[in-house]
């Protein structure tokens, strides 16, 4: 499919997609562009047979690549882009991996002047609780969801081709807009992100007084387990997506007010009903989970 991918950001989500391209025969070379600070990193993907090359030199990472790839936290997204610009080749395929879009459309269009029509905004809906290079799975986007997001200026034909490349790496692939895929995701992965940070947070400061997590049950250690990501990255995301993620939180608050409320007037019957609730809507996310399509 490509002659040349190039990864910008080798960790887990870069990491395994170069994995999965190569398993799959998706592109013939895979080479990582980062900088000065990232070459350990690099050199460990080398070391690991995750790529093939590393640059920090642009110029040398866009020669004969038809594949440019972005997976670096949100907030480094303009940088990149400036980074790029003077190399922006019409012939070459541009994504990225972004777990908000709207503010890499605006990162785009702040360097560009407007987004380029071979530009396709992506979100893999895929993690692992560690990060890294070293986590790098060739099966992490199998069966799970990938969201595309062009806009009305974007090439169909580098949409089919992302469509076709995800697909190829086991993904079911969707497609929204800017809009509605940060509406949706500030709802379902960017609010349970904030509230296991906060919960965790607060539990900690309380262990250390009172051993609160030598006795945490095994739902705790579920529940807790994405406050294990990275936290440049959900720095930057939850920054990025604020203003859907804000009224959510107050929303949040809402509800919580209203399980104490139930609370102290003991009120067990509107308390057994807003669990009984929650565990069918619970219920309904389990079916439409295990049905990627």
């Amino acid at each position: 499919m490509f002659e040349r991918l190039c990864i910008i950001g080798v960790g887990l989500i870069g990491g395994s997609i170069a994995k999965a391209a190569r398993a799959e025969g998706l592109c013939k070379q895979v080479v990582a562009l980062g900088r000065e600070k990232n070459l350990p990193n690099m050199r460990l993907a080398l070391e690991l047979g995750v790529i093939d090359a590393f640059y920090t030199d642009p110029a040398q990472a866009m020669a004969d690549t038809d594949c440019v790839i972005i997976c670096t936290p949100v907030g480094s997204m303009q940088a990149i882009f400036e980074q790029l610009k003077p190399y922006w080749n019409s012939q070459t395929l541009y994504s990225d991996a972004g777990s908000t879009k709207g503010s890499v459309v605006e990162a785009a269009r702040a360097v560009f002047g407007k987004v380029p029509s071979n530009f396709v905004p992506a979100h893999p809906i895929a993690g692992a609780e560690r990060s890294g290079v070293e986590a790098a799975k060739v099966d992490l986007y199998k069966n799970r969801r990938l969201i595309l997001t062009p806009l009305p200026s974007t090439d169909p034909r580098a949409v089919d081709q992302f469509s076709a490349f995800w697909r190829r790496i086991g993904s079911s692939v969707a497609i929204m807009s800017v809009e509605h895929h940060d509406t949706v995701l500030a709802a379902t992965s960017h609010l349970p992100h904030i509230l296991a940070f906060a919960l965790v947070g607060m539990l900690g400061r309380k262990d250390e007084q009172r051993e609160i997590f030598k006795y945490a049950a095994g739902g705790f250690r579920d529940f807790s387990r994405i406050a294990s990501s990275d936290p440049t990255m959900w720095q930057d995301i939850c920054l990025a997506n604020k203003q859907e993620i804000i009224p959510l939180i107050q929303q949040f608050q809402a509800e919580l007010n209203q399980v104490e409320h139930l609370l102290q007037n003991g009120d067990a019957s509107a308390l057994f009903e807003t669990f009984s609730y929650a565990k069918q809507a619970r219920q309904r996310f389990l079916e439409i989970f295990d049905d990627p399509t």
